[in-house]
């Protein structure tokens, strides 16, 4: 059976859930509202405070929508109650990031400056010129968008140079050996 599928879900205070027929799952909370369709075979078994997710059969594709629906729901209360945060840094000489209203304005030493629009339920959080933070209430888009801003400037390896992801660790290569041995 799924270790992760067998853990209930303890619902927070301000969380309401609401399944409708075919795993149609609303959620609202004081961040904001979400809404997915879940796998129709699921079956969820709701207690005072928590949600228990059970399959209906062993088969494979049971066993395999287990894990991922509790996860997916999981993620969604987290969402709405606490909301999610992906940090990235800049590290280069001149590049920055200045916010615009609500756009995200990054120089990364191309000819012109990077302007990246919000999508929606997306807030872009510039803490310093070399710190940035996106933010939202679904964890998928956040992660998607954080991946988009990283994939305009990756990290190279001589200098290390680009966007990261905060924490992330860029495995450093040696540049040329020179022209020590000729003559």
């Amino acid at each position: 059976m799924s270790r992760i599928g067998r853990k209930p879900i303890t619902l927070p205070k301000g969380v309401e859930v609401k399944i409708e027929e075919g795993n149609l799952v609303h959620v609202k909370g004081p961040k904001g509202e979400l809404s997915r369709q879940l796998d129709p075979t699921i079956v969820f078994e709701r207690n005072d405070a928590t949600i228990e997710v059970k399959r209906p059969d062993d088969s494979n594709r049971s066993r395999a929508m287990h894990g991922l629906t509790r996860t997916l729901l999981d993620n969604m209360i987290v969402g709405v109650s606490a909301g999610y945060r992906r940090d990235l840094e800049i590290a280069g000489v001149g590049y920055r990031a200045v916010k615009d209203g609500n756009d995200l304005v990054l120089l990364l030493g191309f000819s012109h400056a990077t302007k990246l629009q919000p999508p929606e339920g997306i807030t872009y959080v510039v803490e310093s010129a070399t710190k940035v933070s996106v933010q939202g209430i679904d964890k998928e888009i956040v992660g998607a968008q954080a991946a988009r801003i990283r994939a305009l400037r990756p990290p190279e390896p001589y200098k290390g140079k680009g966007i990261r992801l905060a924490g992330e660790v860029i495995r450093r290569k040696a540049g040329k050996a020179g022209k020590a041995g000729k003559k």
